[in-house]
């Protein structure tokens, strides 16, 4: 349809509307002689024809041949024929040629300036840039259209290269030692948001004296943008430039549309706009389209070059001079335009050809091109955007670094903890229940603090208990429910059950008081909400009772598979989960070299002694349960690990309940680490000096601190 335009103006063919088929149609002769005869069909008339197919129920439409179609009916062929698509079609604008009629040239070149547009007659410019517009005599001249100049129509034996979408931090860099080598300046138009990533790499360009122009911040398509978005896409990348170089810049080139004769609407838009904010747009005569790299499979240097080569050959030949060629430095993978790069080069110096820059072409000096930022009242805040700029650069790339190394050192602690975990599972094989006369007395601590709803049913589980002598310790800790009323009711007789109140004074102190209160030489110690399996407490005194090999350490405590009890929502599923594949997998690895850093409340089993020699339960942090195994190992025992010995707890079922365990979890354990700080890289603990404390240190601190930013950045790049 573009081409059928085109034709017509260029042969002043005559467009006829014909009232029977709705279609256009005209005659010329060609230079030969003979005549032709074209039929081409317009928007609106697809429109009526989809129209039609609607009404008459037809099963749809199709389009021959895609790509010679009147490109504004993709306005509304997706959408339902009624008032929505008619008004999304707007037949004031249908009008508006968007070929050639609507673009008259001024001069030779492939620089390009705006001098007119059909809208108001005239672009307005702030500063007569470069002395770049036509005289007043001869705009009064001029029709009320495009009226694009072109510039920098030269001699031959000139070339200038210049490179789009960048920088790239590898190719960009590899092009610019490329042109180093050779001494070869060139013009980069680069992106802003790789401008950004890539600081270091444009002070280098406009320090080796290579020309830097403006290809908008996000590279979007300008003609289909909004205006505003438009001009701030040109803003913010020219603010960048000033920020870093102190320079700013009159060049620029709109991405996917940079053809130094545009006849097209999408290609005219802007330039246009472009000149409101004082630009000059570079064309391009050469562009041998080095992005198709990922498309072809043998594309190679080679192509890029035979193109160019081909290209500039096809213009001498209609006697054009053309001086400049696209290529790309950015977007994908430019090894071949690097390759290639040289090959040119090369090639034109053997021909005697001078590579230069757009200001030479227009026979300007650099400073034309890239005037110096003024020290107005605008230049400490362009310092403060520089600074900032240079601080998005550093964080970027350290956080990336960061992300980098801690997925790298999660990693390796993943396939380490699994290794170690496979070991220690054939070492569990090997534990096996003993059989004795007498089984030492065991005492099952439960510890409460306003229970009422689960204290009895908790209670009654442990009765079940299948090792052969223990009994239950329950110590109400000043609860203000009816907790301690509900138990003494339902136990106040019961021969096993011990029971016992105190006024309120946390966890550590209830458990250091039932501890007073058992003559056992073992404990087991679980939460009032915890269910155990009938087999638990045997299967973590068979750990005890196991004989010992001499150079092993005594077990001091033994930690028991915790499991989620309640998985009645998403929240409690997901930390079932977690539960099985951290938590636990974790223990069973740690274990093997005795490291394990928490034997859980929920169910730990511990020789009496270890507690003792520990210290006892203290009440200065939040996991009081952490502190402890902490101080067990610092005191010469072993922690044992046992999964076969399974509890059922309570987890938090609404997000507010899950943040304030969380809490309580996370500063406690940053309580103890500090608390025991010693500890880290303590030869006389090896155990917990170079595994166990570096973990908590880099998994349980830094890490974790580093976290919410990320989180925060997803955010701000969301």
């Amino acid at each position: 349809y573009q081409q059928a335009l085109v034709t017509a103006r260029e042969s002043e063919g005559i467009v006829d509307f014909d009232n029977d088929s709705y279609n256009l149609h005209y005659q010329y002769y060609d230079e030969t002689g003979i005549l032709h005869e074209v039929h081409f069909t317009d928007a609106a008339t697809n429109f009526n024809a989809i129209r039609f197919a609607t009404e008459y129920g037809l099963a749809g439409t199709a389009i021959w041949r895609l790509g010679a179609e009147d490109n504004r009916l993709w306005d509304f062929y997706n959408l339902p024929m009624t008032k929505q698509a008619l008004k999304k079609f707007n037949f004031q604008e249908f009008n508006k040629v968007q070929g050639l009629t609507e673009v008259d040239f001024m001069g030779k070149g492939e620089i390009l300036d705006v001098v007119s547009t059909p809208k108001d007659g005239r672009i307005t410019t702030e500063v007569d840039t470069a002395d770049m517009l036509i005289s007043e005599e001869k705009y009064e001249s001029l029709p009320s259209s495009y009226v694009i100049k072109k510039w920098g129509y030269t001699a031959k034996k000139k070339i200038v290269l210049t490179y789009d979408d960048g920088p790239d931090s590898k190719y960009t860099k590899e092009i610019l030692d490329t042109l180093a080598y050779y001494h070869v300046p060139a013009s980069f138009f680069v992106v802003g948001i790789e401008a950004e990533k890539n600081i270091p790499l444009i002070k280098r360009i406009f320090r080796e004296g290579h020309e830097i122009g403006n290809h908008t911040f996000t590279h979007p398509d300008m003609s289909a943008v909004s205006t505003n978005r438009a001009l701030l896409e040109m803003d913010a990348t020219r603010l960048l430039i000033e920020c870093i170089t102190g320079h700013s810049t009159i060049l620029f080139r709109a991405p996917f549309n940079a053809d130094y004769e545009p006849e097209k609407h999408e290609e005219i838009v802007p330039v246009a706009l472009s000149r409101t904010r004082n630009y000059i747009t570079v064309g391009e005569g050469i562009d041998p389209e080095d992005w198709q790299r990922g498309l072809y499979k043998n594309f190679t240097a080679d192509t890029i070059f035979n193109r160019v080569i081909r290209s500039y050959n096809s213009h001498l030949d209609a006697g054009d001079s053309v001086n400049i060629v696209l290529l790309h430095d950015a977007g994908g993978d430019r090894s071949q335009t690097v390759l290639a790069t040289g090959m040119l080069i090369r090639y034109f110096k053997a021909k005697g050809y001078e590579f230069t820059t757009v200001a030479n072409l227009l026979g300007k000096k650099p400073n034309d091109m890239m005037p110096p930022v003024s020290r107005g009242n605008g230049y400490y805040l362009l310092q403060l955007n520089y600074a900032l700029a240079e601080f998005g650069y550093l964080s970027g790339y350290i956080f990336f670094a960061l992300f980098l190394v801690f997925m790298l050192l999660s990693a390796i602690r993943l396939i380490t903890l699994g290794f170690l975990a496979t070991l220690q599972k054939k070492k569990e094989k090997q534990i096996t229940p003993v059989v004795l006369a007498n089984y030492p007395l065991v005492s099952i601590i439960v510890p409460a603090y306003n229970e009422e709803i689960n204290v009895i049913s908790s209670l009654e589980n442990l009765l079940k208990c299948d090792y052969p002598n223990f009994d239950i310790v329950f110590i109400d800790d000043g609860s203000t429910d009816t907790t301690w009323l509900k138990v003494n009711n339902a136990f106040a007789k019961h021969s096993i059950i011990k029971l016992f109140t105190k006024p309120n004074g946390g966890k550590a102190s209830a458990l250091n008081f039932s501890l007073e209160k058992t003559a056992a030489d073992y404990v087991i110690c679980i939460d009032a909400d915890t269910k155990l399996a009938a087999n638990a407490v045997s299967r973590l005194m068979d750990n005890f009772l196991t004989q010992q090999q001499p150079n092993e350490k005594p077990i001091g405590a033994v930690a028991g598979t915790v499991k989620v009890g309640n998985e009645v929502n998403l929240l409690t599923k997901w930390q079932s989960i977690e539960y099985i594949t951290s938590q636990n997998f974790d223990r069973k690895g740690f274990a093997y070299v005795n490291a394990i850093t928490v034997v859980p409340g929920a169910i730990g089993g511990f020789r009496k002694q270890a507690i003792v020699d520990a210290g006892g339960f203290t009440t200065d942090t939040l996991a009081e349960d952490c502190d402890l195994t902490l101080r067990i190992l610092k005191a010469g025992y072993a922690i044992a690990n046992e999964p076969r010995a399974i509890a059922y707890t309570e987890a938090p079922e609404t997000v507010k309940q899950f943040m304030k365990q969380r809490y309580r979890w996370s500063f406690g354990v940053m309580q103890t680490f500090y608390k025991n700080r010693d500890l880290l890289l303590n030869t006389n603990h090896k155990s917990l000096g170079f595994i166990a404390m570096p973990d908590i240190l880099l998994f349980k601190y830094i890490i974790p601190f580093f976290t919410p930013l990320a989180d925060i950045l997803m955010l701000i790049g969301l």
